[in-house]
């Protein structure tokens, strides 16, 4: 059997095997109630449209209960809650979408609340390592104000972690590098 393989990379090209899978951007089946998709483009430090990109995503269920996952988190009441969804980028405008749910609140730190949110991972082209980010949601101003990480990142840089809200679902724009770069965490 002949696989195969992503665009060359620094650190690549790599076989396309496991990347892409059937289930993919749907971190819920399409057409579950209160499904919401999540959408935006992934740009590079020159403003362009990364055609690349891979977008990983991991979130709660909307009770703030991760799906059952190798005995961590208990099982989701939400049918066919997966939490996790991965997304390569449209070749031709870098556009991304995920159909999920909206994530509720979960528990942080030192007995503190945690804002919806949802934890992202991004992978190009000559990124040797993932940048980490999060996905909070435009319509939660109280629980955003109150997120114990979300507070802790640079007032003039948290819009580039809060999703815009519209028809649907949510907007949100990943910049890798350059003016309003979205805030990324070392892990």
């Amino acid at each position: 059997m002949i696989f195969a393989t992503t665009p060359s990379q620094t650190i690549g090209p790599f076989f396309a095997i496991g990347l892409p899978w059937d289930r993919g951007p749907l971190a819920v089946p399409e057409h579950t109630a209160g499904a919401i998709r999540i959408n935006g483009t992934v740009y590079d430090g020159a403003g362009e449209p990364v055609p690349d990109a891979l977008i990983e995503t991991w979130q709660a269920d909307p009770d703030g209960r991760f799906a059952e996952l190798h005995g961590y988190g208990g099982p989701s009441s939400f049918e066919g809650f997966r939490g996790f969804a991965r997304c390569a980028a449209d070749v031709a405008d870098g556009s991304y979408e995920i159909v999920t749910l909206k994530p509720g609140p979960v528990a942080g730190p030192a007995g503190t609340i945690q804002a919806p949110h949802i934890d992202v991972s991004v992978f190009a082209r000559g990124m040797l390592n993932r940048c980490v980010t999060r996905i909070y949601f435009g319509d939660e101003p109280e629980a955003n104000a109150a997120d114990p990480l979300l507070v802790s990142v640079p007032a003039a840089r948290r819009e580039t972690l809060i999703s815009r809200p519209e028809v649907g679902g949510y907007r949100f724009d990943i910049r890798l590098q350059g003016q309003d770069e979205t805030v990324f965490f070392a892990l």
